[in-house]
């Protein structure tokens, strides 16, 4: 497999882009690939929201003070404890590993992070993970800083990530002008559903709002079908993933019953 390297870039503040990050790196991984989730929205810091414990070097570290060291030296494995009552856990091939750069900084940190010279750290960051992983996401907010402008323009593919509301149909559309002004397109966009309806967006791919802390995706049917079309839509990873024949609620039975 050709590694990936994806900025899943928020049209808006909140559209969902960390948890999105999650799922499909989950989605991922239950399908044996190994996949990265650098942080490059430093302000929001919500991945270091999934991740317990210090983060020493965090991903601001990396950019800055301990740029002279390793990727490896600020990555956390995340070991989701995730119910996959969709799928025939049997039939799944080993599963792969996901590891987060997150960034928890003070503020003196974070501004120095977000200087030219810090982002051209980050691009060389993004290039030192996709030599150790199949799949690098970024985690990136809307196109306002260096760092968004570096992860966008130095990954192979971008997907624009948005509600799933007409807000979210213009906020995409400007996000999409924005990454022409920085000499790159968008590949795909993703949009959230919170409502449930989906009604409200022309995306390429479709991600239903999880109630349950992440990852939740391949709890059901409707969630396995959204990743898989979105993996396929984004990175051009083709899933295989087995689907359970029995039922779900039979699957529900038989997991509690073991």
């Amino acid at each position: 497999m050709v590694p990936s390297t994806t900025a899943l870039v928020g049209a808006t503040g909140g559209a969902g882009t960390t948890r999105s990050c999650l799922e499909l790196a989950n989605a991922l991984a239950t399908a044996g690939d190994d996949v990265a989730v650098l942080d490059a929205a430093y302000d929001t810091q919500g991945l270091a929201r999934y991740l317990p414990g210090r983060l020493d070097p965090d991903a601001t570290a990396l950019v800055t003070d301990a740029s002279d060291r390793g990727l490896s030296a600020g990555l956390v494995e995340y070991e989701p404890d995730a119910d996959r009552a969709a799928l025939d856990t049997e039939a799944l091939p080993r599963e792969g590993r996901i590891a987060c750069c997150p960034a928890r900084a003070p503020f003196e940190r974070l501004a120095r992070a977000k200087t030219p010279a810090a982002a051209e750290e980050l691009d060389r960051r993004i290039g030192e993970a996709a030599t150790a992983f199949d799949h690098v996401l970024i985690d990136t907010p809307p196109l306002g800083s260096n760092p968004a402008v570096a992860a966008a323009t130095g990954a192979e593919r971008v997907a624009v990530v948005t509600p799933a509301t007409e807000r979210g149909v213009d906020a995409a559309q400007t996000i999409r002008g924005r990454l022409q002004d920085v000499g790159t397109g968008a590949d795909a966009v993703v949009a959230v559903d919170r409502a449930g309806a989906g009604t409200e967006t022309d995306a390429d791919a479709v991600i239903p709002q999880f109630d349950t802390d992440a990852p939740a995706g391949l709890e059901t049917e409707s969630g396995v079908e959204a990743l898989t079309h979105a993996a396929d839509t984004v990175l051009d990873r083709q899933l295989d993933l087995p689907r359970q024949e029995s039922g779900l609620v039979e699957t529900v039975s038989s997991l509690h019953e073991s």
